[in-house]
């Protein structure tokens, strides 16, 4: 977090949980979700696009198990990759207990379709056996029918009773380690949603915008809502829902946390829009620095700007920083100051290679302290 005092966020504070090996709340990093999209039944598939997720960062996935397939399919999920797996439960309560017995690290139930309180108590029973916690997965579009006929509609004050009511009963049945959303589609209603529900507990929050469209426009809306709530300090796991890869997801999700100071993971590049004063191609240059550069996991900060109006003031403020100048000659910053000249032809290489070399001092110093502190 930034020292200074407008750049800071005030969390708010909630008990904390455990999603398999992932603590969630509390003062646990925000963490990222994603959800896969290939047919749990084929384990293989599922296995290769959790593992893509991974490669992008993710903390906890969660898979879909609507048929005694999938679950049976879950085990095998859950030994072949190296994150938390959430199963997604819906109307069917058997195959919570089927997920739970099958190694899910969590399991989430929508109380609204899931059933009657005594088959949300024998998920309950499930998941105090095998270690599960559990999301109370409120949302908009699903309702208790009680609830649509007091309020007329889906409301914030709709959201917050249901999941109030149903974390009530997991209390009444002893059951403390779990989570709540309330989401919704419209982005109003969401935020609204999730603010009255912080005020009023201190239960974990999972944060998202659901069904927010595809990647361009389900960005644009997740980064509004989640922003806004991730700034008041609201929100301990999030994930983006966006009609994309799941990685995708992971990328925008963790994009947010950056922004706002919240986590850092990979290379942060600062780049201008560009315009006619730019020194080299900035838009191609930095979507090749992107892609060449996506398996750095070390937070570092990059500048990439066309010319000297802001360039120079930006690089103060970051590891590396290139400014465009003329005849083909660029200026290279390290640490904010002046370093050397770069022609443009070597220069995405050239930015390439300080970038890891500058990953491998931060390794070596890591490495270094961790070991003096033995």
């Amino acid at each position: 977090m930034s020292y200074r005092p407008y750049q800071q966020i005030l969390r708010r504070k909630s008990r904390q949980i455990m999603v398999g090996r992932v603590p969630v709340g509390g003062d646990a990093p925000i963490t990222v979700q994603t959800m896969t999209n290939t047919p749990t039944e084929d384990a293989a598939a599922t296995i290769a696009q959790i593992r893509l997720s991974e490669l992008a960062g993710v903390d906890i996935v969660r898979v879909s198990c609507p048929t005694e397939e999938s679950t049976a399919a879950l085990a095998e999920i859950v030994r072949e990759v190296n994150v938390p797996i959430v199963a997604d439960i819906h109307f069917h309560y058997r195959r919570a207990i089927e997920a739970a017995r099958a190694g899910a690290a969590c399991l989430r139930i929508n109380p609204g379709n899931i059933g009657s309180k005594d088959r949300v108590k024998e998920v309950v029973q499930a998941a105090r056996d095998h270690g599960c916690s559990i999301r109370i997965g409120v949302n908009a579009g699903s309702l208790e029918k009680h609830l649509l006929e007091k309020y007329g509609e889906p409301n914030p004050e709709a959201l917050v009773e249901s999941a109030l009511w149903h974390a009530a009963h997991l209390q009444d049945l002893d059951f403390h380690e779990f989570k709540i959303s309330v989401k919704a589609s419209d982005v109003f209603l969401a935020v609204a949603a999730y603010q009255q529900l912080a005020e009023v507990c201190d239960h974990p929050l999972h944060i998202g915008i659901t069904e927010a469209g595809g990647k361009r426009a389900g960005t644009v809306k997740s980064a509004i809502g989640l922003g806004s709530l991730l700034w008041a300090g609201i929100g301990d796991t999030l994930r983006v829902s966006l009609s994309a890869e799941p990685e995708e997801e992971v990328h925008v999700g963790w994009e947010m946390l950056k922004s706002l100071g919240i986590r850092h993971r990979g290379v942060k590049i600062i780049s201008c829009p560009s315009c006619a004063r730019q020194g080299f191609d900035v838009i191609r240059t930095v979507a090749t620095l992107e892609d060449r550069l996506s398996h750095i996991e070390t937070p570092v900060t990059l500048s990439i700007i066309g010319c000297v109006v802001n360039g120079p003031g930006e690089a103060l403020m970051t590891d590396i920083g290139l400014t465009g100048g003329g005849a083909g000659t660029h200026m290279i910053y390290g640490m904010g100051k002046t370093s050397h000249t770069i022609r443009t032809e070597e220069m995405v290489d050239h930015i390439v290679s300080l970038v890891e070399a500058r990953v491998a001092r931060i390794e070596a110093a890591k490495a270094a302290e961790a070991l003096a502190a033995e």
